[in-house]
């Protein structure tokens, strides 16, 4: 799954309404133009493996995501052509195209990835996605750490005249929920900063950033978005399912010293993803697929498991932002739960009661499973009865996602459970385990961590 230094060659593909360039064949596409010695492509290396951009017109373009069958690679995983479509557009209210690179979750680093070290096709991407809608602003949704080297790449594409409207910059907030595309609009707002409104019938592609309808597309979904203008449904087609088409990439972490991003074809089972042989599972717990509003699988069946996002939710999980992380055997996994469910009460958008009061008292209870389990009076019961009280009551789906993600630990480590609750809390002194981000607090005017 590592990145190969050349482009390979591939063959051309015809479609019935034009004539498309010769495109990479298997796998990696995305990640084809890096290697250990090209950390980022700059404009004039990018130009040279892709091209320029084809002359496109708006039907063709989404005539053409309809076809390739790409859904978005931000958490939803909702068909890219048809959120496309759905953006309501007027004579007074062209609508506004967000890039969004915001990636909240701690355990993922694809966007990071393609930010700093393919910029170009992030950008393309939304440049392609501006020409289809007819939009009048590009704005790209970035933490402060990307600033820099997507100010770099937007001023080099000014001086050659790529790009059909001038991009912005807009600083993401530190925040877990400031990816999800109402938080997005929020913060281009000037509003509830990286966090998410109300669920409402009407969505952001409607009535987004200034009033105006607004398609919110996560970087790599647009930079899929840049290849497939290039090279086409067809070529896309080639590598996964009919039902699942082209790649996803995936932040991989518990397998090798450091996290690591790779790009697999969708469909291909999660044991030959990750290179295991079919015993060579045993030194995990339990896969946690999807990140922090995923759900943890047990290895058994993560590893004949489909990479689908109907597979991961037949298992009561998601692909989500793209996050696999195996849990290591030494390790506690209550303890883990319990730190990571600490980290999203502490991101809630404190909106209604389910997220201010109901995620408070399930983060306590399970850090007194984890740490305290002769305190926990009615064992799991209780807090899977505290889950039933939080799910479908909050104004976002933040609470959801947190039920879930404790709901699927205590189904995956029930022997653990047991232990705790008859022997007491483990021993191990390995951890933490989780990346999880330092939690700043405001309290009485001082901040605290």
């Amino acid at each position: 799954m590592s990145p190969v230094t050349r482009r390979p060659r591939g063959r051309e593909v015809r479609t019935s309404h034009r004539h498309f360039a010769t495109g990479p064949v298997g796998v990696p596409r995305l990640l084809a133009g890096l290697d250990p010695a090209i950390t980022s492509v700059g404009l004039d290396q990018h130009l040279e493996r892709w091209g320029r951009l084809p002359a496109l017109g708006s039907a063709s373009i989404l005539d053409e995501l309809d076809r390739s069958g790409l859904r978005g690679h931000g958490g939803a995983w909702f068909p890219v052509g048809t959120k496309w479509r759905s953006v309501k557009s007027s004579v007074t209210k062209r609508p506004v195209v967000v890039a969004n690179g915001a990636e909240g979750e701690p355990a993922s680093g694809k966007d990071r990835l393609l930010l700093d070290g393919l910029p170009h096709l992030v950008l393309d991407g939304a440049t392609v996605a501006a020409i289809a809608l007819g939009a009048s602003r590009v704005i790209v949704h970035v933490p402060a750490a990307r600033i820099p080297k997507i100010r770099r790449a937007i001023d080099e594409r000014r001086r050659f005249g790529l790009d059909s409207v001038d991009m912005e910059i807009v600083e993401a907030p530190d925040r877990f929920w400031a990816g999800q595309e109402s938080a997005a609009v929020n913060t281009i707002n000037n509003r509830n900063l990286g966090r998410p409104s109300f669920t409402d019938i009407r969505t952001v592609r409607e009535w987004g950033v200034g009033g105006r309808p607004t398609l919110v597309q996560n970087v790599e979904s647009l930079a899929h978005v840049a290849l497939i203008a290039r090279f086409g449904s067809d070529w896309f087609r080639q590598v996964g399912t009919p039902e699942s088409p082209g790649t996803a990439l995936l932040t991989v972490t518990g397998l090798w010293p450091e996290p690591r991003i790779v790009e697999a074809p969708l469909g291909l089972p999660l044991q030959q993803v990750l290179g295991l042989s079919p015993g060579g599972a045993g030194f995990s717990q339990g896969l946690l697929l999807g990140g922090y509003g995923g759900g943890w699988v047990p290895m058994a069946d993560a590893m004949v498991m489909p990479l689908t996002e109907e597979a991961a939710r037949e298992h009561g999980s998601s692909i989500g932002p793209g996050v696999v992380a195996l849990l290591p055997s030494q390790v506690c996994s209550l303890s883990e739960v319990s730190r990571v469910v600490t980290y999203l009460e502490s991101q809630a958008a404190g909106q209604c009661g389910p997220c201010i009061n109901g995620l408070a008292g399930l983060a306590h209870s399970m850090e007194t499973l984890a740490f305290h389990p002769s305190s926990l009076r009615g064992g799991t019961s209780r807090i899977l009865a505290h889950c039933d009280l939080i799910e479908g009551r909050g104004a976002c789906r933040h609470p959801d996602g947190v039920t879930r993600f404790v709901r699927s630990a205590l189904r995956v480590f029930s022997d653990h459970v047991a232990s705790h609750l008859h022997r007491g809390p483990c021993r191990s002194q390995v951890g933490p385990f989780l990346p999880i981000p330092t939690v700043r607090r405001i309290v009485q005017g001082r901040q605290i961590r």
